[in-house]
């Protein structure tokens, strides 16, 4: 069974970006390798149940089971101590990478109350791409009625392309409602 966004990306979204950029070789097409999903539970007096609820919400959006991960080196100011469980992390391939963007994209963006797009600077200048969701709930997969704390995310989108453009390119192709920064201009009365 394949996923919508992958027939997309193989049927319309490969043959635009090769005819836009001009790419000879098939290979050279910018590609989707993975999406890390990670959250932090921050500084919350009761770490363990905030990392166990942070854990479930992540497994429900996700379909996976995600991997706690602990501070690297202790900071006093934070109360933090080295090896100290902060938070969780998911690491998407191939279908499960592709359902997820596809929810995310279709279902769960237009969900966010004035909602006018993402922002198109996100990228990390090697055509990554990093969004910070700071709600679970717009996630078809969470019951509203559950929800104990608010958990927010971040979704890390690795390509393959080389430069930040055609990373937008990419992504832009494949439904990523990004917004727009041109301000029309101002008309004379």
């Amino acid at each position: 069974m394949e996923v919508e966004l992958y027939k997309e990306y193989v049927t319309r979204v490969a043959p635009a970006l090769k005819a836009q950029h001009g790419y000879v070789n098939p290979h050279e097409v910018p590609r989707i390798e993975k999406v890390v999903v990670n959250t932090s539970i921050g500084s919350s007096p009761d770490t363990k149940e905030a990392l166990d609820i942070a854990v479930a919400e992540l497994q429900a959006v996700t379909g996976q089971t995600p991997v706690r991960t602990r501070s690297k080196k202790s900071i006093s100011n934070f109360k933090l101590r080295k090896d100290q469980p902060i938070g969780a992390k998911v690491t998407l391939r191939g279908r499960i990478m592709y359902e997820f963007l596809e929810r995310l994209i279709k279902m769960a963006l237009p969900k966010i109350r004035d909602f006018r797009g993402v922002s198109p600077r996100a990228f990390d200048g090697n055509g990554n791409y990093t969004l910070g969701v700071s709600d679970q709930s717009i996630f078809p997969e969470i019951e509203l009625d559950k929800i104990k704390r608010n958990i927010g995310f971040d979704v890390t989108i690795v390509t393959t392309a080389r430069t930040d453009q055609e990373a937008k390119s990419l992504l832009g192709e494949l439904g990523m409602p990004f917004t727009d920064r041109a301000k029309p201009a101002a008309t004379k009365s």
